[in-house]
Protein backbone atom coordinates (compact mmCIF):
# COMPACT_ATOMS: atom_id res chain seq x y z
CA UNK A 1 0.00 0.00 0.00
CA UNK A 2 0.99 3.26 -0.95
CA UNK A 3 0.79 6.89 0.63
CA UNK A 4 1.54 8.68 -2.22
CA UNK A 5 -1.14 9.24 -5.31
CA UNK A 6 -1.91 6.06 -6.93
CA UNK A 7 -3.84 7.08 -10.08
CA UNK A 8 -6.04 4.99 -11.77
CA UNK A 9 -4.71 3.91 -15.81
CA UNK A 10 -6.48 5.75 -18.06
CA UNK A 11 -7.43 2.51 -19.60
CA UNK A 12 -8.62 1.10 -16.67
CA UNK A 13 -11.26 4.01 -16.02
CA UNK A 14 -11.98 3.42 -19.45
CA UNK A 15 -13.07 0.19 -19.01
CA UNK A 16 -14.95 0.71 -16.46
CA UNK A 17 -16.42 3.65 -17.20
CA UNK A 18 -17.75 1.45 -20.61
CA UNK A 19 -19.46 -1.11 -18.15
CA UNK A 20 -20.95 1.59 -15.18
CA UNK A 21 -22.12 2.95 -19.04
CA UNK A 22 -23.86 -0.30 -20.43
CA UNK A 23 -25.35 -1.60 -16.30
CA UNK A 24 -26.59 2.52 -16.69
CA UNK A 25 -28.30 2.42 -19.80
CA UNK A 26 -29.86 -1.00 -19.01
CA UNK A 27 -31.42 0.48 -15.66
CA UNK A 28 -32.22 3.31 -16.93
CA UNK A 29 -34.38 1.62 -19.47
CA UNK A 30 -36.11 -0.40 -17.08
CA UNK A 31 -37.03 2.91 -14.21
CA UNK A 32 -37.81 4.79 -18.46
CA UNK A 33 -40.61 1.84 -18.76
CA UNK A 34 -41.91 1.94 -15.52
CA UNK A 35 -42.38 5.71 -15.35
CA UNK A 36 -44.22 5.59 -18.96
CA UNK A 37 -46.90 3.17 -17.71
CA UNK A 38 -47.21 5.22 -14.77
CA UNK A 39 -47.79 8.20 -16.35
CA UNK A 40 -49.93 6.73 -19.45
CA UNK A 41 -47.75 7.93 -22.48
CA UNK A 42 -48.77 5.31 -24.77
CA UNK A 43 -52.10 6.46 -24.01
CA UNK A 44 -51.39 9.95 -24.53
CA UNK A 45 -49.09 9.05 -28.25
CA UNK A 46 -52.07 6.99 -29.23
CA UNK A 47 -54.38 10.13 -28.80
CA UNK A 48 -51.79 12.46 -30.58
CA UNK A 49 -51.17 10.01 -33.30
CA UNK A 50 -55.33 9.63 -33.91
CA UNK A 51 -55.37 13.44 -34.39
CA UNK A 52 -52.48 13.13 -36.67
CA UNK A 53 -54.43 11.03 -38.47
CA UNK A 54 -57.81 13.32 -38.56
CA UNK A 55 -56.05 16.32 -40.23
CA UNK A 56 -53.75 14.32 -42.01
CA UNK A 57 -57.12 13.08 -43.88
CA UNK A 58 -58.89 16.18 -44.21
CA UNK A 59 -55.96 18.06 -45.22
CA UNK A 60 -54.59 15.09 -47.72
CA UNK A 61 -50.95 15.64 -46.00
CA UNK A 62 -48.36 12.57 -44.58
CA UNK A 63 -47.18 14.45 -41.82
CA UNK A 64 -44.49 11.43 -41.52
CA UNK A 65 -43.13 12.41 -44.83
CA UNK A 66 -42.38 16.25 -43.94
CA UNK A 67 -40.30 16.37 -41.30
CA UNK A 68 -37.60 19.30 -42.78
CA UNK A 69 -37.40 22.43 -44.27
CA UNK A 70 -35.61 20.53 -47.50
CA UNK A 71 -38.88 18.16 -47.94
CA UNK A 72 -41.49 21.21 -47.26
CA UNK A 73 -39.65 22.85 -49.98
CA UNK A 74 -40.19 20.25 -52.65
CA UNK A 75 -43.90 20.06 -51.97
CA UNK A 76 -46.15 21.67 -54.67
CA UNK A 77 -47.78 24.98 -53.91
CA UNK A 78 -51.23 23.16 -53.12
CA UNK A 79 -49.41 20.86 -50.74
CA UNK A 80 -47.70 23.15 -49.27
CA UNK A 81 -51.20 25.18 -48.57
CA UNK A 82 -52.90 22.04 -47.19
CA UNK A 83 -49.78 21.23 -45.21
CA UNK A 84 -49.85 25.23 -43.70
CA UNK A 85 -53.40 24.67 -43.09
CA UNK A 86 -53.58 21.25 -41.30
CA UNK A 87 -50.96 22.72 -38.73
CA UNK A 88 -52.70 26.28 -38.12
CA UNK A 89 -55.89 23.97 -37.47
CA UNK A 90 -53.45 21.91 -35.03
CA UNK A 91 -52.49 24.58 -33.20
CA UNK A 92 -55.57 25.79 -32.16
CA UNK A 93 -57.24 22.43 -31.55
CA UNK A 94 -56.93 22.60 -27.69
CA UNK A 95 -56.97 19.43 -27.41
CA UNK A 96 -53.90 18.41 -29.85
CA UNK A 97 -52.12 21.48 -27.73
CA UNK A 98 -52.84 19.37 -24.90
CA UNK A 99 -51.98 16.35 -25.47
CA UNK A 100 -48.57 17.35 -27.06
CA UNK A 101 -47.55 19.34 -23.86
CA UNK A 102 -48.59 16.12 -21.93
CA UNK A 103 -46.26 14.12 -24.36
CA UNK A 104 -43.16 16.78 -24.24
CA UNK A 105 -43.56 16.82 -20.23
CA UNK A 106 -43.68 12.42 -19.61
CA UNK A 107 -40.49 12.66 -22.25
CA UNK A 108 -38.60 15.24 -20.43
CA UNK A 109 -40.24 13.84 -17.07
CA UNK A 110 -39.44 10.51 -17.59
CA UNK A 111 -35.62 10.62 -19.13
CA UNK A 112 -35.03 12.67 -16.55
CA UNK A 113 -36.51 10.53 -13.53
CA UNK A 114 -34.83 7.23 -15.16
CA UNK A 115 -31.54 8.38 -15.47
CA UNK A 116 -31.64 10.14 -11.51
CA UNK A 117 -32.66 6.81 -10.51
CA UNK A 118 -30.02 5.23 -12.11
CA UNK A 119 -27.14 6.78 -11.37
CA UNK A 120 -28.77 7.62 -7.45
CA UNK A 121 -28.89 3.33 -7.66
CA UNK A 122 -25.52 2.65 -9.37
CA UNK A 123 -23.53 5.93 -8.98
CA UNK A 124 -24.40 6.12 -4.98
CA UNK A 125 -26.09 3.52 -3.14
CA UNK A 126 -23.76 0.85 -4.95
CA UNK A 127 -20.54 2.39 -4.01
CA UNK A 128 -21.68 3.27 -0.38
CA UNK A 129 -22.32 -0.62 0.22
CA UNK A 130 -18.94 -1.40 -1.98
CA UNK A 131 -16.73 0.99 -0.05
CA UNK A 132 -13.67 2.95 -1.41
CA UNK A 133 -16.02 4.65 -4.22
CA UNK A 134 -16.62 1.56 -5.89
CA UNK A 135 -18.93 1.24 -8.36
CA UNK A 136 -19.60 -2.34 -10.68
CA UNK A 137 -17.17 -1.65 -12.69
CA UNK A 138 -14.61 -0.04 -10.82
CA UNK A 139 -14.85 -3.30 -8.64
CA UNK A 140 -14.14 -5.24 -11.45
CA UNK A 141 -11.01 -3.01 -12.80
CA UNK A 142 -9.93 -3.17 -8.72
CA UNK A 143 -10.41 0.98 -8.74
CA UNK A 144 -10.98 3.57 -6.05
CA UNK A 145 -12.28 6.55 -5.80
CA UNK A 146 -11.05 8.97 -2.56
CA UNK A 147 -10.71 13.14 -1.72
CA UNK A 148 -7.83 14.50 -3.12
CA UNK A 149 -6.18 14.65 0.24
CA UNK A 150 -6.19 11.18 0.85
CA UNK A 151 -8.84 10.80 3.07
CA UNK A 152 -12.06 8.61 2.24
CA UNK A 153 -15.07 10.21 0.09
CA UNK A 154 -17.47 9.46 2.21
CA UNK A 155 -21.59 9.90 1.67
CA UNK A 156 -21.91 13.67 1.28
CA UNK A 157 -19.05 13.69 -1.42
CA UNK A 158 -19.90 11.09 -3.46
CA UNK A 159 -23.76 12.33 -3.65
CA UNK A 160 -22.15 15.95 -5.10
CA UNK A 161 -20.23 13.86 -7.40
CA UNK A 162 -22.59 11.77 -8.67
CA UNK A 163 -25.81 14.17 -8.25
CA UNK A 164 -24.14 17.62 -9.65
CA UNK A 165 -21.27 16.37 -11.33
CA UNK A 166 -22.30 13.14 -13.38
CA UNK A 167 -26.14 13.31 -13.48
CA UNK A 168 -26.91 16.87 -13.94
CA UNK A 169 -22.98 18.56 -15.59
CA UNK A 170 -22.21 15.43 -18.05
CA UNK A 171 -25.13 14.30 -18.62
CA UNK A 172 -28.92 15.86 -17.74
CA UNK A 173 -27.28 19.28 -20.04
CA UNK A 174 -26.04 17.59 -22.71
CA UNK A 175 -29.13 15.08 -22.76
CA UNK A 176 -32.08 18.21 -22.60
CA UNK A 177 -30.22 20.10 -25.43
CA UNK A 178 -30.44 17.16 -27.61
CA UNK A 179 -34.23 16.89 -26.61
CA UNK A 180 -34.67 20.24 -27.38
CA UNK A 181 -32.74 19.57 -31.13
CA UNK A 182 -34.67 16.80 -31.62
CA UNK A 183 -37.96 18.64 -30.48
CA UNK A 184 -37.09 21.28 -33.18
CA UNK A 185 -36.73 19.14 -35.94
CA UNK A 186 -40.00 18.24 -35.71
CA UNK A 187 -41.83 21.35 -35.72
CA UNK A 188 -42.87 21.10 -31.86
CA UNK A 189 -39.81 23.42 -30.26
CA UNK A 190 -39.23 27.08 -31.53
CA UNK A 191 -36.00 27.69 -33.50
CA UNK A 192 -33.10 26.07 -31.72
CA UNK A 193 -30.42 28.37 -30.71
CA UNK A 194 -27.00 28.54 -31.26
CA UNK A 195 -26.29 28.26 -27.20
CA UNK A 196 -27.12 24.43 -27.21
CA UNK A 197 -24.22 23.65 -29.41
CA UNK A 198 -21.92 25.95 -27.82
CA UNK A 199 -22.57 24.45 -24.69
CA UNK A 200 -22.23 20.98 -25.38
CA UNK A 201 -18.99 22.04 -27.09
CA UNK A 202 -18.05 23.43 -24.26
CA UNK A 203 -18.25 20.81 -21.61
CA UNK A 204 -16.70 18.25 -24.25
CA UNK A 205 -13.43 20.78 -24.58
CA UNK A 206 -13.96 21.45 -20.31
CA UNK A 207 -14.12 17.21 -20.16
CA UNK A 208 -11.09 16.82 -22.68
CA UNK A 209 -9.05 19.63 -20.67
CA UNK A 210 -9.47 18.28 -17.45
CA UNK A 211 -8.90 15.14 -18.35
CA UNK A 212 -5.25 15.70 -19.56
CA UNK A 213 -4.27 18.82 -17.65
CA UNK A 214 -4.95 18.06 -14.11
CA UNK A 215 -2.76 16.51 -11.63
CA UNK A 216 -4.92 13.69 -10.91
CA UNK A 217 -6.53 13.34 -14.60
CA UNK A 218 -9.62 14.06 -13.32
CA UNK A 219 -13.05 14.48 -14.80
CA UNK A 220 -15.47 17.21 -14.10
CA UNK A 221 -17.12 14.99 -11.74
CA UNK A 222 -13.87 14.56 -9.53
CA UNK A 223 -13.37 18.17 -10.26
CA UNK A 224 -16.47 19.56 -8.43
CA UNK A 225 -16.05 16.56 -5.97
CA UNK A 226 -12.37 17.02 -5.08
CA UNK A 227 -12.02 13.48 -5.54
CA UNK A 228 -9.52 11.50 -7.63
CA UNK A 229 -10.24 8.01 -9.02
CA UNK A 230 -7.21 5.44 -7.65
CA UNK A 231 -5.81 2.13 -7.92
CA UNK A 232 -6.92 0.53 -4.95
CA UNK A 233 -4.95 -2.24 -4.45
CA UNK A 234 -1.32 0.23 -4.20
CA UNK A 235 -3.24 3.14 -2.74
CA UNK A 236 -3.17 3.73 1.09
CA UNK A 237 -7.05 5.38 1.54
CA UNK A 238 -7.36 7.17 5.00
CA UNK A 239 -10.75 7.06 7.35
CA UNK A 240 -10.34 10.71 7.89
CA UNK A 241 -8.02 13.66 8.25
CA UNK A 242 -7.15 13.10 11.67
CA UNK A 243 -5.97 9.74 10.84
CA UNK A 244 -3.69 11.49 8.15
CA UNK A 245 -2.79 13.73 10.65
CA UNK A 246 -1.75 10.77 13.17
CA UNK A 247 0.12 8.60 10.23
CA UNK A 248 2.47 12.22 8.81
CA UNK A 249 3.24 12.72 12.00
CA UNK A 250 4.53 8.90 12.85
CA UNK A 251 6.61 9.77 9.45
CA UNK A 252 8.03 12.56 10.44
CA UNK A 253 8.75 11.06 13.51
CA UNK A 254 10.46 7.79 12.03
CA UNK A 255 12.09 9.81 9.31
CA UNK A 256 13.80 12.06 12.57
CA UNK A 257 14.84 9.37 14.18
CA UNK A 258 17.20 7.69 11.25
CA UNK A 259 18.47 10.98 10.98
CA UNK A 260 21.87 11.90 12.04
CA UNK A 261 21.28 14.84 13.68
Amino acid sequence: MMYDLQKGSLLKRASAFLLDAILLTIVATGFAFAFSAIMNLDGYSKQYDEGLSKYSKEYNINFSEITSQQQFDSLSEVDKQNYTAAMNAMNNDPVMLKTLNMLVMIMLTMVSLSLFFAFLLLEFVVPMILKNGQTVGKKVFNLGVMRTNGVKARGPILFVRTFLGKYVIETMIPVLIIIMFILRLFGIMPAFSIFGPIILLGLLIAQIISLFTTRTNSMLHDLVSDCVVVDLPSQMIFDDEQSLIDFKTKLAAEEAARSEY
